[in-house]
């Protein structure tokens, strides 16, 4: 591993920095457009520098570690950064921006003048608490930022001000304090076992202890805590229950955020666990591979069957998230490079999708006056018709369509489970055609619905919704990153196998 410092060694340092120091300066900043326009040019910014830095570590072939003001272990914490992690960066930066592009008009009219650069904040934080868990290499430092995230999110939930956003917030937070709290405690039962606190020297510890059989019991409930904890924090079945409150009580521009992004850091921090502290082989032996590998099919089939019951689109949508979870869990739970590859794909393919669907909802329902009932939603397409393109293209995805993002996902599902035998391989095969088929049962009669005109059309239901420049631009990039990764998915995953092999080789 290298450890000299370039300029492009700080990047991860100066992206996390960068977002929380716009998040201390936004207070001073009262008008709320003016707060947008400063998280517009932090996300672009760092979104740039995430490029570069993701095209050194690739055409480098390399991972190296940041000290944080060059002290060492155990006082300092350090950044650990490869090809995967620069690509989680990416992605990151890509869905926020387009999400609160498409979005602005929503954050304007729903959240009253004097409370609109607080939003801001809070974006803020929640973006560099993101990048902070795709990049630390200490396992205190992303528990902190997963309690930083934790308040950020709490309050993206509660900006619309209204009766049922306080109760979808104070659901949210009892299940984010559950998650929390197990996560902390199991990184206190581990640092008492180990005695380190980063990374590669737990790793080393942890390797000792299952050479030896010394603490295995102990160590077998600090892999479950932490990974029940992260479980609960990104909505696995069968602990969802507040995500449909939650996001069907807030704007969904905050919807879109929570379910593309923020679900997925703490998954992108369980995959940082797998392999960089206990290894797939670890968790296999402790058989928590198997627990989230039965929980992830769970999820899988019961979030697509509530979804298909629900007539309310953002709810709908909410549980979509829950099922598409599932796949993830599913994938880590094969405990096998190629199931952690497929489960990396399908962070990215749901990311960009489902904020995009969160959005178009969004918009669908201001144009039918605060209705989000699939019966009160018929012609939305035909009075936003970039909307009603970007909403068909999302559901393609998430069904599993051929040249976009979601079937490609799935088919590496399936190719991972091909390496199987047995009881597992059928249940992969089978909960990924019964999905399917589940998400068509409820995604289908949506698009169906945004494209039938109402029977009795009348000025308000024929009349052509505003569209505003920041939105159609959203809607246009969103289609075309979701294309990209149906169509032109290879180099994404040659990123993603390399960034597994360095982590692999260096760690």
């Amino acid at each position: 591993m290298e450890h000299h410092l370039n300029l492009v060694h700080n990047i991860p340092f100066f992206s996390i920095f960068f977002a929380m120091f716009c998040g201390i300066i936004t207070p001073l900043i009262k008008n709320g457009r003016t707060a947008r326009r400063l998280h517009g040019f932090m996300v672009l910014l760092v979104g740039a520098l995430s490029v570069v830095l993701l095209v050194n570590v690739t055409q480098n072939g390399e991972a190296f570690t940041f000290m944080m003001g060059h002290f060492p272990a155990p006082w300092g914490n350090e950044l650990r950064v490869g090809p995967l992690e620069a690509l989680l960066a990416v992605l990151v930066s890509v869905v926020m921006f387009l999400t609160i592009t498409g979005g602005s008009d929503i954050i304007f009219k729903e959240i009253v003048p004097e409370k609109q650069n607080f939003y801001f904040i809070m974006l803020n934080a929640t973006f560099g608490a993101m990048l902070a868990m795709t990049y630390t290499n200490d396992i205190f430092t992303g528990y902190v930022f997963i309690e930083i995230l934790t308040i950020a999110s709490c309050t993206l939930i509660l900006a619309k001000g209204t009766k049922q956003a306080i109760v979808g917030t104070t659901h949210y937070l009892v299940f984010g304090c559950m998650g929390s709290g197990l996560f902390l405690l199991g990184v206190c039962i581990l640092y008492g076992i180990t005695g380190q606190l980063l990374f590669p020297q737990i790793k080393e510890g942890v390797a000792a202890l299952m050479a030896t059989g010394e603490y295995h019991f102990a160590l077998m409930i600090v892999v479950s805590l932490m990974f029940v904890g992260l479980g609960i924090k990104s909505a696995l079945f069968p602990f969802h229950s507040a995500l449909p409150t939650a996001y069907g009580s807030t704007m969904t521009t905050s919807s879109g955020i929570l379910s593309g992004l923020v679900l997925k850091a703490y998954i992108i921090l369980a995959i940082k666990l797998t392999f960089e502290v206990f290894t797939i082989q670890t968790l296999v032996d402790l058989k928590i591979a198997d627990v989230m590998f039965v929980l992830g099919v769970l999820g899988m089939v019961m979030g697509s069957v509530y979804a298909v019951k629900e007539s309310r689109m953002k709810r709908m949508l909410a549980y979509s998230s829950v099922a598409q979870i599932g796949y993830i869990f599913m994938g880590i739970g094969l405990g096998s490079v190629a199931g952690m590859l497929a489960a990396c794909f399908h962070v990215f393919a749901h990311a960009v999708t489902k904020s995009m669907l969160f959005v178009c909802c969004g918009a669908f329902i201001e144009d039918a006056g605060g209705k989000e009932q699939l019966e009160n939603l018929k012609g939305a397409a035909h009075r936003n018709l970039l909307a009603g393109i970007a909403f068909t293209v999302g559901t393609l995805s998430m069904i599993g369509v051929p040249l976009f993002a979601g079937f490609i996902s799935k088919l590496y599902f399936a190719i991972a489970a091909v390496e199987m035998t047995g009881l597992r391989l059928i249940l992969v095969l089978a909960a990924l055609a019964i999905s399917m088929i589940l998400n068509a049962m409820y995604f289908l009669p949506s698009v169906i619905a945004i494209w039938t005109r109402p029977k009795e059309e009348g000025e308000e239901t024929t009349k052509k919704a505003q569209v505003s420049p920041t939105f159609a631009l959203a809607m246009v990039l969103f289609i075309v990153v979701n294309l990209v990764l149906g169509i032109g998915y290879r180099p994404i995953i040659d990123v993603m196998k390399l960034g597994i092999e360095l982590i692999q080789m260096t760690l």
